[in-house]
This record gives C-alpha cells, sequence and structure tokens, in this order.
C-alpha cells in the first residue's frame, strides 16, 4: 500500500522487539483467542493503572454516579480509536509513529511528536502520583520514596522484555487478574445500586459543571 505516503517505509520504531504473533495454522478457536490475548492485554493494562483507579474512586466519593456517562463514552471511544490503530497497523504495516513521519510534513510530525510527549507525561505523571499514594496508603511509605520505587518499575519492564515478549505478557495478565478479583470483591463489598447505576449511565447536563 503505497498511495497516500510521503515516504516509503523504513525501519519500525522499535525493530528489536518488533515482530509478528505465531499462531499455528491448524490451532483451533481457543488457541488462537489466547494467542491475540496477549496484545489485547497489554493495551488493556494502560486502563487499569493506580492513577486512573485514584481519579475514578476520588471522583465517584465526590460526584457519585453522575460521571457514570462520562466513563462510558470515553471508553466508547477508546474502543474505536483501538479499532482504528489496530486496522491501520494490519492494512499499511506501520505503526501510528511510522505512519504519521511517513505521511505528514516534517513539522507537522514534529507537532504530533509534542503533543504525544506531553500526553506521555500527563499520563506517567498520573500512574506515578497514584503508586505513590497506594504505597502511602498500604504501607505508610513516605510520597516521595513511593515515587522512586515506582520509576524503578522501568527497569523491571526493560529486563522482561529482553527476557521475551510472552513473558512480559504473563506478568501483565497476571496482574490484570489481581486487579480484576479486586474489583469485583469492592463491587461485592459495596453493593452500588444497580438503578442508580443505570441512571448515571445516561448524560446529564450536570457533567459539565462542578457544583463545588
Amino acid at each position: 500500500m503505497t498511495s497516500g505516503w510521503r515516504r516509503e517505509p523504513k525501519l519500525p520504531s522499535l525493530p528489536e522487539v518488533f515482530s509478528s504473533i505465531h499462531v499455528p495454522a491448524n490451532a483451533n478457536f481457543w488457541r488462537k483467542l489466547l494467542a491475540f490475548a496477549g496484545p489485547g492485554l497489554m493495551v488493556a493494562v494502560g486502563y487499569m493503572d493506580p492513577g486512573n483507579w485514584a481519579t475514578d474512586l476520588a471522583g465517584g466519593a465526590r460526584f457519585g454516579y453522575t460521571l457514570l456517562s462520562v466513563v462510558l463514552i470515553s471508553n466508547l471511544m477508546a474502543i474505536l480509536l483501538q479499532h482504528l490503530s489496530l486496522k491501520l497497523g494490519i492494512v499499511t504495516s506501520r505503526d501510528l509513529a511510522q505512519a504519521c513521519r511517513d505521511h505528514y510534513s516534517r513539522p507537522v510530525s514534529l507537532f504530533l511528536w509534542v503533543l504525544c510527549e506531553i500526553a506521555i507525561a500527563a499520563c506517567d505523571l498520573a500512574e506515578v502520583i497514584g503508586s505513590a499514594i497506594a504505597l502511602n496508603l498500604l504501607f505508610g511509605i513516605p510520597l516521595i520514596a513511593g515515587i522512586l520505587i515506582t520509576a524503578c518499575d522501568v527497569m523491571i519492564i526493560l529486563f522482561l522484555q529482553n527476557k521475551g515478549f510472552r513473558v512480559l505478557e504473563c506478568m501483565v495478565a497476571s496482574l490484570i487478574l489481581i486487579i480484576g478479583g479486586c474489583f469485583a470483591y469492592e463491587l461485592l463489598a459495596a453493593q452500588p445500586s444497580v438503578p442508580a447505576v443505570m441512571r448515571g449511565l445516561i448524560p446529564v447536563p450536570q457533567v459539565v459543571v462542578n457544583p463545588g
């Protein structure tokens, strides 16, 4: 696929880990599902970090079920964007960074890069602070020490990446199972009102104002 591109594709963004998923040709449905579940879990874990939990808990404690519609709409938009990104990668054999580089002019690509760096920093800030707050609440660790401990996670991820992508997938899947179990327990303990939850999924004008 070459039409519409300013440049021919070059090396992938991360050539040392760029590869396709091996799926046996004669595998059954469940074997194929398991093969593709790993990358899906790697994407899904981005929505389950401590920063998101801390933000959601604070919003729920202050506004009740009012913001559930915002969460629903945000997740639907995320599903759409992930679906489009997936199709882009399959059809063009390019990741999003490569596609921007090969399609847009250099000034536009640099502008998009700056925006992405700001977005990444903002997301990581919430994750680091959320993890530090969690360590403080659970173990009484000071926030500064919690931030330093959380920063060490990067080295662990880099170490596991060198051990193979499947090892990293298994670790992430284990963490997601733990998070899912904790969430299920909290739902049982909190016993939320189902009618109130259903009403919260309907957007209302109050979501764009802060009553203080």
